[in-house]
């Protein structure tokens, strides 16, 4: 079957050309004009002789040209590789060497170090988008201008549905990052089921703070709002204030992001502000508190925060709560249509609902990767029975509403008991010295792990470690309360806003 992603610029095109898709600092482009753009890049590409099915790296902050480079690449047939512009040069490397990348696409604040990786790389020819008003840009790479030359014939390439569209990395938290294909038709029934289940529609205004070149980002920011005719306001950087401007200025009516960033609105002064334009705000990436929802809600008066979950693998969204009558805080939701999900115990079979019962998840569906490219082990490793495993654990309820335990990989085993970390972080959300907080295990030489808790206070609040652990103490059994508490400034993060627990670890 033909079928290119590129089909949803397309549509919403023919359906308003002149509404606005994205707003950036002073800047809005149409629809028409994205469509338009897009076209020359594809055109302008393909005569530089690149050919359906290659490769080509963007490593690109939020900008219009993110959008203008994605749309052109699908259109000819091409396959992204969206990478976090704050990479090092082995870094950048090791993913363009990894994805046989044909060519890298960088900001020109990043550009030496994206040129040294390229070289690295085997000379991947790299081409240059500038900051407003130009710039020094390093010898030997191309200026992005270059490639808007190209004559937009309104053609699209006539890829096949399961083709790879973009190839995305994962995290690399077991191992290397590994790269995960996404075809047009997995991101397309990702984005139009997601769209549904958000209650999204044409007359939204989207803020894209997510990074792009993240998958939450590109395929339930980007790719939900063009494929339902709405439009963005595209933010390079998170920071609350100028978000909050933003939001008021264009009067968004969504919010996505991760709990890290509903954690720093929440201490933001709305005294002033009229943020009353928001009604849905949708987090994802990691756990967010049921009282953060709590209090987001009452502060932020009629905004719903309806949570979901999804990975690089599953073209972000696999399941969600659809509704506030109908969510349960906490939970996960239940896997969005066409989608299936099991909690399945180390022999591989299904367990019954009940918190005593948990186990990993395991999916399967219409969103679920082809495959980690280039690599088949993996591949089989992670389609065993063929289910796609997670690595997640988590139990179900009666209702079928999912619920987060923990990574595997941060499951800690303390004297034969099986502590999981969240359980413990919810406790310490609760406390109301504490902003942010995550919990690893260090190795004992008597129990196999002892748990830690790393936090970081609220402005102004004084609380000591005896403190927090006396708190754990009263409200946790004798094996989970953590025996010891680091107190920090800031925690690590990751381009989304995540949690970084493993340079926990290291330190």
């Amino acid at each position: 079957m033909s079928f290119n992603l590129a089909t949803i610029l397309r549509e919403s095109r023919r359906s308003d050309p002149d509404k606005p898709l994205a707003h950036f600092a002073e800047l809005t482009f149409t629809y028409a004009q994205v469509d338009e753009i897009s076209g020359r890049i594809a055109t302008s590409l393909l005569d530089l002789g690149l050919t359906r099915g290659q490769v080509v790296a963007v490593q690109l902050p939020n900008l219009p040209q993110f959008i203008f480079t994605y749309f052109g690449l699908l259109k000819a047939g091409l396959v992204m590789c969206p990478l976090n512009p704050l990479l090092r040069a082995p870094e950048i490397a090791y993913y363009l060497e990894d994805s046989d990348a044909k060519m890298l696409i960088t900001f020109t604040v990043f550009a030496e170090e994206a040129l040294k990786g390229a070289s690295q790389a085997g000379g991947v020819t790299t081409y240059v988008v500038d900051m407003p008003g130009g710039g020094e840009r390093p010898a030997g790479t191309r200026h992005f201008d270059e490639l808007y030359a190209g004559v937009d014939t309104g053609e699209v390439e006539p890829t096949n549905a399961d083709d790879t569209a973009v190839i995305i990395y994962t995290s690399g938290t077991t191992g290397r990052p590994k790269g995960a294909e996404l075809t047009h038709f997995q991101l397309y029934m990702n984005c139009t089921v997601s769209g549904e289940v958000f209650g999204f529609d044409d007359d939204d205004i989207g803020l894209a703070v997510l990074p792009l070149f993240h998958v939450f980002g590109l395929s339930s920011v980007l790719n939900v709002n063009v494929r339902y005719g709405g439009t963005l306001v595209l933010v390079p950087r998170f920071q609350p204030e100028p978000v909050l401007d933003l939001i008021e200025r264009h009067r968004c009516t969504i919010f996505s992001g991760v709990p890290t960033m509903y954690f720093e609105l929440l201490r933001a002064d709305l005294a002033q502000r009229d943020v009353s334009s928001l009604r849905r705000g949708v987090s994802g990436g990691d756990a967010i508190p049921g009282e953060v929802i709590k209090a987001f809600e009452e502060k932020f008066h009629g905004l719903v925060i309806l949570e979901g979950y999804g990975l690089s693998e599953t073209a972000s969204t696999a399941t969600f709560n659809v509704s506030a009558e109908q969510r349960k805080v906490r939970s996960i939701g239940k896997p969005i249509w066409g989608v299936e999900i099991r909690v399945v115990d180390t022999d591989e079979q299904p367990l019954p609902p009940g918190t005593q019962n948990v186990g990993e998840i395991v999916i399967r569906g219409h969103n679920v990767m082809k495959g980690y490219y280039k690599n088949p082990e993996a591949t089989e490793e992670a389609f065993r029975g063929g289910w796609f495993h997670t690595g997640d654990l988590a139990y179900a309820d009666e209702d079928g509403y999912l619920f987060i335990v923990d990574r595997k990989k941060d499951l800690i085993i303390r004297g034969g008991f099986n502590v999981y970390p969240r359980e413990i972080e919810d406790v310490l959300y609760d406390h109301p010295a504490i902003a942010e907080a995550a919990v690893i295990g260090r190795p004992d030489e008597k129990l196999g792990q002892e748990v830690v808790a790393v936090i970081v206070l609220k402005q102004g609040a004084n609380v000591t470690s005896d403190d927090v652990i006396s708190y754990c103490k009263e409200r946790l059994a004798a094996y989970k309360y953590p025996r010891a508490v680091r107190i920090v400034a800031e925690l690590p993060k990751g381009p989304t806003g995540k949690i970084l627990k493993k340079e926990l670890h290291a330190d």
